[in-house]
């Protein structure tokens, strides 16, 4: 595991070891449909931080082949990337995000976390949505098009959040709107959709955490120098 694991319950950043991860694993065939010999993977995590405790769940399922060891021993390896990935406990990989932010902006960002692997197209399509809320509601440019906020947006932001955020438009599109050729298929698939939540994440955190904890700051700044103030006054009077 990454010495950079966050816990999806408290959100503290952890190193895991062996004694805080198990896994366990099982082949069958059972004459499944694939005539492919198959492995469940199963993981729990648990937080070690002793406020939390909480545990996660994930499962996938592989494909694997027979390999040989240098005895010559036959053993069955994974052949290839996850064919199907569970998020069991939580339900989803959604962030806890403050109030502040709109309840529909989250609303959006949390289904899209939740059906990130079994519609990765919809849960691309959610993140547009998502964007859409955030440009409409943190910068008020609202405009008939996403494509033309985006582009009002262009001179407001890094070139890198720019082209990132439109990024986010044309992938979404694939779940929004149906191609002429109804017979072309342009899938997203689950990595792909990963990455605008996380940016989604990301503009959460830049936009709206960092303002608000500015905001916070000046008005501290503000009291302290009115009580400074206050305090002065108390000295020069009679």
């Amino acid at each position: 595991m990454p010495s950079g694991w966050t816990c999806p319950y408290c959100n503290q950043i952890a190193t895991i070891t062996n004694a805080n991860i198990s896994r366990s694993e099982h082949d069958f065939n059972n004459n499944n449909k694939d005539e492919k010999l198959l492995r469940l993977q199963t993981f729990v995590i648990v937080c070690p931080n002793l406020e939390c405790k909480e545990y996660s769940i994930q499962a996938a399922l592989y494909k694997t082949k027979v390999q040989y060891s240098g005895a010559g021993q036959p053993f069955s390896a994974i052949d290839g990337p996850s064919l199907i990935n569970w998020q069991l406990r939580p339900k989803s990989t959604a962030k806890v995000f403050p109030n502040y932010i709109p309840g529909p902006v989250r609303q959006d960002y949390e289904e899209a976390c939740m059906v990130l692997n079994d519609s990765p197209k919809a849960s691309a399509t959610l993140s547009r949505r998502c964007l859409q809320g955030i440009i409409r509601d943190f910068w008020k440019i609202s405009k008939n098009r996403l494509v033309d906020e985006i582009y009002d947006l262009k001179d407001k932001v890094d070139a890198n959040t720019w082209a990132a955020i439109d990024a986010i438009r044309s992938i979404g599109n694939i779940g929004a709107h149906m191609e002429k050729d109804i017979n072309l298929i342009i899938d997203v698939d689950p990595g792909e959709a990963e990455l605008l939540i996380r940016l989604i994440e990301t503009l959460f955190s830049d936009w709206y955490i960092n303002r608000h904890n500015r905001d916070l700051q000046m008005q501290q700044i503000v009291a302290i120098a009115k009580a400074k103030a206050d305090q002065k006054l108390g000295t020069v009077q009679p």
